[in-house]
């Protein structure tokens, strides 16, 4: 009897500490990205999971992205954070200023032994989370870039070429006045996340600052330009265009989605990774164009700047763990991967592998305009004044820059008055983060 006990005692030690050697490696991602596309965010870590056993992946929703963040800093104080956290684009400058906490990408994999190639980005996506020295300091997952949505319908019923959109303002605002006076739309267009699309993306179209020091890149004593005389008359003029319905304001956000889904408007500027849920509820031919620009100003149209998120290593783990961070890295920025991830979501391919993937796939010749935004990402090499922005505070920044154009559109402010108390009031939340990241 004692002899079987040894035995078995023998084989329950073995079995213990096989188990343990197969045991894989917990890393854990955080992330905001809810419905359909956390669903697919769930897939992408099941596949990576199955593709080897020594490192499994566990993704977390931690709602919108300020909560997601907000999340991940609480967590970091109270020594529990994960290993990857998403954080949007307008959240570069705090995640960099919380030094201690990051472990850039560049350096972890350079560390761990992996090859990493910034080139193999998108210039104008890696260039938006790199240093000015070249050093890349997340990975980019979702990246996408307002475009123009249209319903050709409404332009075919208005006597115009539903192939030939309008490519600057003023064709836009006689092509609506066409559409409006055949009935084909109540108004001309409308427009969501109008600070990301009418300051911040209008300013990198047309190769203007949105402040100095290349748009934050370069220091924390920076001073916001948005209210340049470009600035003025083109918020002036949306002004104007709204007591004719060639423009007309739906709200913060995406909230005007739905009027040009149900052909208020004949035209949206909103992000490229609005595509599917567009193309879903649109009852009418549905066009995508790169964005208008004004005529004769120097530089432009230059590129179009990224919204999304990429993901940020935390500091405080095992080496071991981030060697699976890695090897997940390696893992999602494949092409297979990135092109799935694009043609699903309508987000940028963020590699050039992936979109010519997807383009050998078909996948642009099967849904027309879907490669829009990739061209009018790449149409320039970007410069100092489209390479992306950089500023501490701005999620409160673009809520001000939301109130002051607010006050435009009811005609409570001029566009100079509004735009020059919107830099006033963002100004001063720069120099706050600029005292608290000295």
């Amino acid at each position: 009897m004692a002899k079987l006990r040894s035995v078995l005692a023998a084989v329950l030690m073995v079995a213990f500490f096989a188990t343990s050697a197969m045991a894989a490696t917990e890393i854990h991602w955080w992330h905001a990205m809810g419905g359909k596309l956390g669903e697919k965010v769930n897939e992408i870590c099941e596949k990576f999971n199955a593709s080897q056993s020594e490192y499994k992946i566990i993704p977390t929703y931690k709602g919108s992205y300020p909560e997601t963040m907000t999340n991940a800093i609480a967590a970091f104080r109270a020594g529990k954070q994960p290993h990857i956290v998403q954080v949007f684009e307008v959240g570069t400058a705090s995640m960099m200023a919380a030094k201690g906490a990051v472990y850039p990408v560049y350096k972890l994999m350079s560390d761990l032994g992996h090859k990493f190639d910034p080139g193999k980005y998108l210039e104008s996506v890696a260039g938006y989370y790199t240093t000015s020295d070249g050093k890349m300091l997340s990975i980019p997952f979702n990246s996408s870039t307002p475009v123009l949505y249209y319903n050709k319908d409404a332009f075919r019923k208005a006597g115009l070429d539903p192939e030939n959109p309008p490519k600057t303002w003023p064709e836009l605002a006689e092509a609506a006045h066409k559409i409006i006076a055949a009935k084909g739309a109540k108004y001309g267009f409308t427009t969501g996340w109008q600070s990301w699309v009418q300051i911040e993306n209008f300013s990198a179209w047309h190769n203007v600052p949105i402040g100095t020091r290349s748009n934050g890149f370069d220091g924390l004593d920076t001073v916001f330009r948005f209210n340049s005389p470009l600035h003025v008359k083109h918020i002036a003029q949306l002004a104007e265009w709204q007591k004719d319905g060639v423009f007309k304001y739906g709200g913060r956000r995406s909230l005007a989605k739905p009027m040009f889904f149900n052909g208020e408007t004949a035209m949206y500027t909103d992000s490229s990774a609005s595509y599917a849920g567009i193309k879903a509820n649109a009852k009418f031919d549905l066009g995508i164009a790169m964005l208008p620009y004004w005529p004769g100003v120097k530089g432009a149209p230059q590129n179009t700047i990224i919204g999304g998120a990429t993901l940020w290593v935390l500091t405080g783990h095992k080496k071991a763990e981030y060697k699976g961070v890695a090897t997940f890295f390696d893992f999602l920025s494949s092409p297979e991967i990135q092109a799935d991830w694009h043609q699903f979501t309508g987000y940028l391919p963020v590699t050039y592998a992936a979109y010519e993937l997807s383009k050998k796939q078909g996948f642009y010749g099967k849904n027309p305009g879907t490669d829009t935004a990739i061209r009018q990402m790449t149409l320039h090499k970007p410069t100092a004044n489209s390479k992306g922005l950089r500023f501490g505070n701005y999620v409160q920044v673009r809520d001000i820059i939301n109130e002051e154009l607010e006050a435009v559109w009811t005609g409570e402010k001029t566009a100079k008055a509004a735009l020059d108390s919107a830099v006033e009031r963002g100004n001063k939340l720069l120099r706050k983060f600029e005292r608290a990241n000295k």
